[in-house]
């Protein structure tokens, strides 16, 4: 139901996955279940997100075979260095009781502390060691991935950035695409916040579709992966019910339009 993006042979990550930022621990599995149920097959969580542990008993107890589910974390700041970051993964996947991860990300760069570098090789082992499929960034900018490429040569396959119709970074997507790198965004929605954005909703009238559903499909016909989230079952229904209609070229333009440089969420940490 859900188009694939490619990041390696063998590693098809869905172009719209389930988001579990600030749900707490003991009431993730709940939500993670009405998510498979509604078809998603693809969980990001992280580190900071404090809901692992209930996200892997989720996935365990699904009933869906492990390969077809994928799940993403993210290493968080306090964590970097290459020694470091091997024990941070190591304690994720102990929370997760999963023998593997689908794809491991460095949530932020931390510039500060100057250790991302470090940190990506302690990655480019974890994926050599077959205990991740994948490996990426997320928030990181031009100037970092440049340097990422310039020292290791190592290709993220995945930067999960802050994106939304308000915030297009046609410079960042356009590098990611020179470069071979995924773009996944975080906040696709920008929180709700364009959900009485006049231009939304009239294309969402238009097409007799939600505001919601009208950003995402804006995000997925620009090749972007996406990871809503919710705790409402039929939001989170409405979420990935997006395969049944396309916007035109006129609701693209007047999207387009929309771009203004503003974030929603975090600019920067460290």
């Amino acid at each position: 139901m859900v188009p694939a993006i490619e990041l390696s042979p063998g590693v098809s990550l869905p172009q719209v996955g389930f988001g579990v930022y600030k749900i707490p621990d003991d009431e993730v599995g709940a939500a993670v279940r009405t998510a498979f149920d509604a078809g998603y097959r693809c969980v990001d969580t992280a580190t900071l997100y404090a809901n692992e542990r209930g996200v892997g008993e989720a996935v365990r107890s699904s009933g869906l075979a492990r390969e077809d589910v994928f799940v993403t974390t993210k290493l968080w700041n306090t964590d970097h260095g290459y020694d470091e970051a091997l024990r941070a993964f190591d304690r994720s996947l102990g929370e997760l009781a999963l023998d593997q991860v689908d794809l491991y990300l460095i949530h932020w760069p931390v510039p500060s502390a100057d250790r991302y570098v470090q940190t990506w090789r302690a990655l480019g082992k974890i994926l050599a060691d077959g205990r991740a499929r994948a490996i990426g960034v997320s928030n990181f900018g031009e100037e970092h991935l440049a340097r990422l490429l310039d020292e290791t040569g190592v290709v993220p396959a995945v930067n999960q950035v802050e994106l939304h119709p308000w915030l297009q970074r046609s410079a960042l997507v356009d590098f990611h695409r020179r470069t071979g790198i995924a773009t996944q965004a975080w906040s696709p929605l920008a929180r709700g916040k364009l959900f009485d954005n006049e231009t939304i909703l009239a294309i969402a009238a238009k097409h007799g579709k939600t505001p919601a559903q009208v950003v995402l499909r804006w995000h997925v016909e620009n090749g972007h992966a996406v990871i809503p989230k919710s705790v409402t079952p039929h939001r989170i229904a409405e979420n990935i019910a997006l395969f049944d209609f396309a916007l035109d070229t006129d609701d693209l333009a007047a999207i387009a339009a929309l771009d203004a440089g503003r974030h929603v969420g975090s600019q920067s940490r460290g």
